[in-house]
């Protein structure tokens, strides 16, 4: 392939003669050697010279530039069926990333992908998510995709945080977002400090993710804040798996019109737990989150373990939640192990004068067992009206270190082999 510029060097012929190692270089010159030694150094530079002159860079293993890698970044997912960015290779990413639309590709990152710390520059130019007002560093979408290769995905979130702690209304860039993606597995991948969330699969559908090692830890006095591992939304058949996660917010969140979602043996440390929600927030919308799966999960001092959040109060949005399942959580130094707030961000007062909208049904609490940090280890909170209906609780069993465990539970029935543990739940 002849590239603008390159002039390809004429061909070369060697010929070694007889006992003296006579060296003929067609069709300029020849030259004699009366030392092979001397004959076999010529012969090793004249191919390193050949070699350096007529092979080019692969375009589909990337280095870095020196500068924006952005570029050259898109040029080559937009070329070649498979990237590499290797081992020994850092690319700087200065620029947003647009890989939507994309069909049979493999993103083999070995090195690192390292978003910069530019405020200013993302603030204003990172890709907008109406929901919840979001913006973020990548889209990444398309059909048929594997991003793999055991590298990391760096997003730089310290000063991000930092920044955020003066100034709450600052827009800060979710790290990797799927976008309109189907048949997708991201496996094998490390995320560290995303100045938001980590990941957030929206609109899509078969998506897998598998071994993902995500630590965000501030080393300042202001934490790393909704740092979340993964939010699903609008999204269908997700799968996220035999991962670790170290954050500052939810370790999953099944946002709205989230159905189909298994997960599964997850160890999360410091976030705010696997939590359905929040939902109902938006007059006007009717959100939905159905037949998840959420099993084999270590939640360590987490500010909730399993939960469900739905809003009431005067001009909310409505829903339904239904077919929920945690199964198999082992918590410990959990601030609440069990949680259902169908009054979220409600004052009593408001959510008896205006129950939440969000319909919760069929639930299933399996086998929670471990420690709580305060003595209500399981709070069961629903609106009036009949709001909440089928709850089960069975082979549940939390303590409280420092005392006696409670169970309170308000406006519902529980049923199961633990629903004995729960006192006469109160009416509002």
């Amino acid at each position: 392939m002849k590239t603008a510029g390159h002039r390809t060097t004429p061909p070369r012929t060697y010929i070694i003669n007889g006992p003296l190692q006579v060296v003929s270089i067609t069709p300029k010159t020849k030259m004699r050697f009366i030392s092979s030694a001397f004959a076999l150094a010529t012969l090793s530079h004249c191919f390193s010279y050949a070699s350096a002159k007529s092979v080019p860079k692969d375009p589909c293993t990337l280095t870095a530039s020196g500068g924006d890698d952005t570029p050259q970044f898109l040029k080559a997912v937009k070329a070649c069926s498979t990237v590499t960015i290797p081992k020994s290779t850092t690319l700087s990413i200065a620029t947003r990333m647009d890989m939507t639309g994309l069909k049979n590709k493999h993103i083999n990152l070995q090195g690192t992908i390292k978003f910069t710390p530019d405020i200013p520059y993302w603030s204003g130019n990172g890709f907008f998510i109406p929901f919840q007002t979001q913006i973020t560093f990548w889209l990444l979408g398309g059909e048929n995709l594997l991003l793999d290769g055991g590298g990391t995905l760096d997003g730089s979130g310290q000063l991000w945080w930092d920044t955020f702690a003066s100034n709450s209304s600052l827009l800060r860039p979710i790290t990797l977002t799927l976008f309109q993606a189907k048949n997708v597995v991201v496996e094998n991948i490390n995320m560290i400090n995303s100045p938001e969330w980590h990941n957030l699969v929206n609109e899509g559908q078969n998506v897998v993710y598998n071994n993902i090692n995500i630590h965000a830890v501030s080393n300042s006095s202001h934490g790393a804040a909704n740092t979340d591992g993964w939010n699903v939304y609008r999204s269908d058949n997700v799968s996220i798996l035999n991962s670790v996660i170290v954050n500052g917010d939810d370790c999953v969140a099944f946002k709205p019109n989230a159905t189909n979602v298994l997960v599964e043996n997850l160890d999360c440390t410091g976030s705010h737990g696997i939590s359905v929600g929040s939902l109902g927030q938006f007059a006007g919308v009717f959100d939905i989150v159905e037949n998840v799966l959420s099993k084999n999960i270590k939640m360590s001092k987490a500010q909730n373990g399993a939960r469900i959040k739905a809003w009431a109060g005067p001009n909310v949005g409505s829903g339904i939640v239904k077919n929920i399942t945690f199964q198999n959580f082992f918590e410990t130094a959990v601030d609440n192990p069990i949680v259902i707030d169908q009054c979220y961000m409600t004052n009593a007062t408001a959510c008896a004068q205006f129950p939440s909208n969000t319909i919760i049904q069929d639930i299933w609490f399996n086998n929670i067992t471990g420690t709580g940090t305060k003595s209500v280890v399981a709070s069961l909170a629903c609106s009036p009206d009949s709001r909440c209906s089928d709850i089960n609780v069975n082979e549940v069993s939390l303590s409280f270190p420092s005392g006696t465990a409670k169970y309170s539970c308000q406006n519902v029935n529980i049923t199961g082999d633990s629903a004995s543990l729960f006192p006469a739940c109160t009416t509002t």
